[in-house]
């Protein structure tokens, strides 16, 4: 089941980040942080490229995709993760279109981009409890060993926290989990700077 594991340690990643973010709208609220906006758009731009473009497809092509062939069981929650998979553009727009203008020094930008969050963090909660608690459990319910086989070599070959298929113009998702984490401020992270591309 390792292709499990890996999808449990992307949604785990994925928590982390959406968390971080959450304390770090707290702590500049209060006061008690300066903003490091360099952090903030590279922690929207996980949310982006992480989920929305790697983890998103692989669910839907070696565990929903299955399971909708091979069975009518939980057919309304698929349908919806599908549906949820689909707005992920539109959906990760309006965060980073918040971020830009809390960035640009405009009028309540602040306020509008940490709305445009907790929106944000909202729907990714729901959207992964449901995954969890009424898909996942279909899904060990209905593979077969040749069900799990094909799942483990898609996700064992599109690893992103562990640098696999990272070809030329490909993110090292790892890499880049371990910089937001030095990045953070404790005690969320290592507060060890300013987050830098380099």
């Amino acid at each position: 089941m390792e292709a499990m594991r890996i999808l449990m340690d992307e949604h785990q990643s994925l928590a982390a980040i959406i968390h971080a973010i959450r304390h770090l709208i707290g702590e500049i609220r209060a006061g008690r942080l300066e903003a490091d906006q360099g952090l903030l758009a590279a922690m929207v731009h996980y949310l982006d490229a992480y989920p929305e473009k790697r983890h998103h497809p692989k669910e839907d092509r070696y565990l929903f995709g299955p399971l909708k062939a091979k069975t009518g069981a939980g057919a309304a929650a698929l349908e919806r993760l599908a549906r949820e998979h689909g707005e992920a553009e539109a959906r990760i727009k309006v965060l980073e279109a918040a971020l830009g203008r809390y960035r640009a020094g405009e009028p309540g930008g602040f306020e509008g981009f940490a709305q445009a969050f907790e929106g944000y963090a909202a729907f990714y909660r729901e959207h992964m409890l449901l995954e969890e608690r009424e898909v996942l459990p279909l899904v060990i319910a209905h593979f077969t060993d040749a069900d799990w086989a094909a799942a483990e070599a898609g996700f064992l070959a599109d690893d992103p926290l562990r640098g696999t298929r990272t070809g030329e113009g490909e993110e090292d998702f790892g890499r880049i989990f371990s910089k937001l984490v030095a990045a953070a401020p404790a005690p969320i992270g290592l507060g060890a700077g300013p987050y830098t591309e380099q």
